[in-house]
């Protein structure tokens, strides 16, 4: 008798284990994050595309409905016209060819966050000096009408200000 209820619990243990063998290797959710993640990286990659071509209409379709935009030594840029002009601003004043490193994303929801460093070079316009660029970044992700976009961009410079400037 023992015997037999020992062989019904190994049965059920067995068809539990096969019914829900998949999700117990990785959680859908696990999945999806992956899959998430990904597409933040892309936007974080067409940002730097974007950036290095200083192409203001590109940036700006990266950005959400209502984005914030905190550019080191000036005030926070509110919205997309006042986004948009900065943009516009940086990109008459400077051209860019830096390369993102992307530390470490986090999902929440319809809102993410992402850690990350540039590094490269940059040249300012006005009198052809190239400086070497370097940031660490926080952008923040919203997600609207099912694709990820940028809420939130704030960076602060790793490279002190004219070192090792060279006139093109």
């Amino acid at each position: 008798m023992k015997k037999i209820v020992n062989l019904k619990k190994l049965i059920l243990l067995a068809t539990t284990a096969v019914l829900m063998g998949p999700s117990l290797a990785m959680p859908k959710s696990q999945f999806e994050s992956q899959s998430e993640s990904h597409s933040i990286e892309q936007v974080i990659n067409r940002y730097e595309i974007a950036l290095n071509a200083s192409d203001t209409q590109s940036v700006m379709e990266l950005y959400g409905k209502k984005p914030v935009f905190m550019p080191q030594h000036s005030a926070a840029q509110v919205g997309r016209t006042a986004v948009k002009k900065a943009y516009e601003s940086v990109f008459t004043t400077i051209d860019l060819n830096i390369k993102f490193t992307i530390y470490e994303i986090e999902i929440q929801g319809n809102k993410a966050w992402a850690r990350t460093s540039s590094a490269g070079k940059t040249i300012i316009l006005a009198d052809g000096v190239k400086i070497n660029e370097g940031n660490n970044e926080l952008f923040i992700f919203k997600k609207e009408n099912s694709q990820w976009k940028i809420h939130r961009y704030l960076f602060s410079t790793t490279t002190p200000l004219n070192h090792n400037a060279t006139k093109s």
